[in-house]
């Protein structure tokens, strides 16, 4: 076995960024691992270990040397390959080119089963791996990638990083690999946290770079954010079933600021907490990297966890420094919410005339016009009384009114939230301060849609509004680009009418669009309708088969052309259920439904002389008039498993007609009477599902 040791690549910088110290981490460990791949070293594990002030990899069981290559691979026949003056042909050009050799180099040899074959040998002897390791060290260190970030130069060199680096330490075992890059050589030494352990520390081996790193007060990735939570479980433990808020984003980006995290708990000024906690956390969250501190009851609390990167023996002055931060952010928040109180909503409202929605589509003023149509509309269809209609609308005309509130531009994670507080401030009912709060949910997809009817309305106009608008001025989403995010407000829409039976989304995206051509837009609203249409029926195409759909069930109901959120799921699910419980009839059904559409022509109709049927096609023709009643009985109800019930009672008949009659007879009216009855027989199926889809795919 080839004699192996550990590797170590250390790239020590100035401090770097949590969001490219993180894309950094995730692309060292493959370059590092391709890299030794391409040149035949063979190896174990590859580690990652990040901090603030370095990336380094390790590496474990990297062979000393590439293995020694002979290699021999066997050609077309001598034969063939040379023609009669002993010149090569193109079948042993190829075959050279194929194995890295020249013509000139193949070996003529009879093989085993006593034919002349042409041969290709290549000997590659073995390479030491620490130039390998020098070439690929540097390569490395050029090739990560910092998108969104703007690289540096330092010193009289050309190579660049996010930051400048200072040092690098490579070693493979005990011996030093000579790394140079943007003037930096590489050694056997690290260097410790800044504070606690300044200075260079050496490193004797791979195996004992983590050690060194901790006893200079420095940890991974990992052992920070387990540090990070066990003194917040801590805090949280101390203050009897208290809740430290730590969204996952702002946590993984205070790991990426400390090496030696100390959890701190700091406290601002009680007076705050009458500003609304959402806003007082962002600008704590946002600005200041704190983790607001929430009671058992889940009340916000006066204080807030710091994560320090310092010696911890000055921990009271770091926390005395960070509340005199907080308190100046939070007096700003304080004074523009109380700033935004001593103005009427209305005179928002107003302002909203001077803020472009779209260049093309107008103002948001305009737009909360429309919206309050569009979500009047909506409660009505949803069943809601005069109050709940004159509730949508209000909270639509008022529902982008803190967009220009003091706040909200300062803060513009909360708008709507905002809003609801001012609409409370000046006494609107709770439905429409619940409605402007939660009017822009679901945000994504799982998000909590709003909670009330009247949010709903109010979120589904807005949503439609914009998903209409984008459609008429032709900025569909088109491949990976969505830059009005048409298709997430476009599953917004479907989500929230999923729970509002009696919706009619075909009409109101009519109205939508009328809206716009009221407005003076010009578009030919009957087609930019239907490719809205269309793009919602994608929509729940996708979705149904996310709900494990199979796809030529979901093709047969949307060729129904049904787009309302609730009937389409209802028919999809009504139909995967009846086929999963009686599969060979379903799909006898279905052959037969094809057969009779593709026989049958819709230019002679569907009345059927009944005078000229014998006993199958009379069998036929009842059962065909019997299941158009049930059918349509079934549809007014919505009973859609009643209706597939009632179309698969047609098989015994179908199935007998084509077993007894012969469809194309010479005699002309005897011929198409047969075509009619099939006409018929389709036309029971129609508004119920294109059954033939489930045979196209057999």
């Amino acid at each position: 076995m080839a004699e192996t040791r550990d590797f170590l690549l250390e790239i020590g910088t100035e401090e770097m960024p949590s969001a490219p110290l993180m894309n950094a981490a995730q692309q060292l460990g493959g370059l590092v691992e391709k890299g030794l791949d391409a040149a035949g070293l063979s190896h174990g594990d590859v580690r990652v270990i990040s901090t603030p002030r370095r990336l380094a990899a390790i590496v474990s069981d990297v062979a000393v040397a590439t293995d020694e290559i002979h290699e021999v691979k066997r050609g077309p026949k001598a034969t063939i390959a040379f023609d009669e003056a002993g010149e090569p042909t193109k079948a042993a050009l190829g075959f050279a080119r194929k194995c890295g050799a020249d013509a000139s180099e193949l070996v003529r040899r009879v093989d085993s089963d006593g034919n002349e074959y042409v041969f290709a040998e290549r000997s590659v002897p073995s390479k030491p791996a620490a130039p390998i390791l020098s070439d690929l060290s540097a390569a490395v260190i050029g090739d990560l990638q910092w998108p969104n970030y703007r690289s540096q130069r330092w010193g009289s060199e050309h190579a660049t990083f996010v930051r400048p680096i200072r040092w690098i330490c490579a070693l493979l075992g005990t011996d030093v690999v000579p790394v140079s890059y943007a003037d930096v050589t590489s050694g056997n030494t690290t260097r410790g946290h800044r504070v606690l352990a300044p200075g260079e520390h050496a490193v004797s081996s791979p195996a004992e770079y983590e050690g060194v790193l901790e006893r200079a007060f420095v940890l991974s990735a990992e052992r920070r954010a387990e540090a990070i939570r066990m003194g917040i479980a801590q805090i949280e433990a101390e203050r009897g079933g208290a809740h430290v808020d730590t969204p996952k984003r702002i946590f993984d980006e205070v790991v990426n600021l400390c090496e030696w995290p100390t959890v701190l708990v700091g406290t601002f000024d009680e007076a705050f907490l009458e500003v609304p906690h959402e806003i007082i956390c962002e600008s704590m969250l946002s600005n200041q990297r704190y983790f607001p501190i929430y009671d058992a009851s889940g009340s916000l609390t006066r204080e807030f966890v710091v994560v320090s990167n310092a010696d911890p023996a000055v921990s009271a002055t770091v926390v005395s420094g960070n509340e005199k931060v907080v308190r100046a952010r939070l007096d700003d928040a304080k004074f523009f919410y109380e700033e935004d109180l001593k103005r009427p909503m209305e005179e928002f409202v107003e302002r909203l005339g001077s803020v472009t929605f779209q260049e093309r589509l107008g103002t948001v003023l305009q737009k909360v016009e429309r919206m309050e149509g569009l979500a009047a509309a909506v409660a009505t269809q949803a069943g809601q009384d005069e109050a709940g209609v004159s509730s949508a609308a209000r909270a639509s005309h008022l529902a982008k009114a803190d967009l220009v509130s003091q706040a909200v531009v300062e803060f513009t994670n909360q708008q709507g939230v905002m809003g609801g507080y001012y609409a409370a401030a000046a006494g609107e009912s709770d439905e429409v301060c619940s409605a402007i709060r939660e009017h822009y949910r679901p945000r994504f997809a799982g998000d909590e849609l709003p909670s009330g009817v009247c949010g709903r309305c109010v979120a589904i106009a807005d949503k439609l509004d914009t998903i209409c608008g984008i459609f008429a001025i032709d900025e569909p989403p088109t491949g990976s680009s969505d830059p009005y995010a048409v298709r997430r407000a476009t599953i917004g829409v479907i989500a929230m009418l999923r729970t509002l039976p009696g919706c009619d989304l075909r009409q109101l995206i009519g109205l939508s669009l009328g809206s716009y051509q009221a407005q003076g837009l010009d578009f030919d609203l009957e087609e930019v309708a239907s490719a809205v249409v269309r793009f919602f029926q994608a929509r729940l195409v996708a979705i149904a088969k996310d709900e494990g759909i199979r796809p030529d069930t979901i093709e047969a109901v949307s060729a129904v052309g049904v787009i309302d959120p609730i009937e389409f799921m209802a028919r999809a699910h009504a139909l995967e259920d009846a086929r999963s419980q009686s599969p060979e009839l379903f799909d006898d059904l279905a052959t037969a439904y094809a057969r009779a559409a593709h026989l049958g022509d819709a230019a002679l109709g569907t009345s059927v002389d009944a005078a000229l049927l014998g006993d199958s096609e009379k069998a036929l023709l009842d059962a065909c008039e019997q299941g158009t009643d049930v059918v349509r009985d079934a549809l007014g109800r919505d009973d859609y498993a009643s209706a597939l019930t009632a179309l698969a009672e047609l098989r015994a008949p179908i199935d007998r007609f084509f077993e007894d009659v012969l469809v194309m007879d010479e005699d002309t009216a005897v011929r198409e009477n047969r075509l009619r009855l099939l006409n018929r027989f389709v036309e029971v199926f129609v508004g119920v599902a294109d059954i033939g889809a489930l045979s196209r795919k057999k």
